[in-house]
């Protein structure tokens, strides 16, 4: 039987990586898993929580070690971080592991997508999250293309369209 291949989801907060992924997952048979949603599982408290009692160093170190853990797996979908690319290690084990793919957004469709949205830590602070995610865009964006085996852009398209195309693109 073939090895299964693993589907690794990276881009900006409010990309769309969470529910897209769970779409790839259900028509590809595969497991889903959300690597934001497994840290708060595995620490029994939201994300908002660990950063502020570990700051975001203490956070990228939870981070990098579940994404160690779920990409040793087979079969699986998973949406990454926004800023899990920052650290070189996560970055060789997502290529090395599976497909990447980066869901490239427009900063006005990330403001639109999280203004509402009280989990996100880095946008909880004085600075307008416009300015915190052009701040963000500008650091990151490299190291998606970076890890990156494919760019698929999530504009104006639902997420069901956006992971049909994904699938068409993925050599399964």
């Amino acid at each position: 039987m073939a090895e299964k291949r693993n589907i690794f989801l990276v881009g900006p907060m409010g990309a769309g990586k969470s529910t897209i992924g769970r779409h790839i997952a259900d028509q590809l048979h595969l497991e889903f898993f959300d690597s934001d949603q497994e840290i708060e599982r595995r620490t029994g408290a939201d994300i908002a929580w660990v950063f502020d009692l570990e700051g975001e160093e203490g956070f990228r170190i939870r981070e990098e070690t579940v994404i160690a853990d779920l990409t040793e797996m087979q079969g699986i979908v998973l949406a990454t971080g926004g800023g899990s690319v920052i650290s070189k290690e996560v970055r060789n084990k997502l290529s090395a592991r599976g497909i990447v793919v980066y869901l490239e957004t427009p900063i006005e469709k990330q403001v639109a997508r999280t203004q509402r949205d009280k989990r996100r830590p880095l946008l909880q602070t004085e600075e307008a999250p416009r300015d915190v995610l052009e701040r963000l865009a500008e650091e990151r964006e490299p190291l998606y293309k970076e890890v990156a085996d494919f760019v698929v852009r999530t504009d104006e398209q639902s997420a069901k369209v956006v992971a049909n195309q994904i699938i068409e693109k993925l050599d399964f």
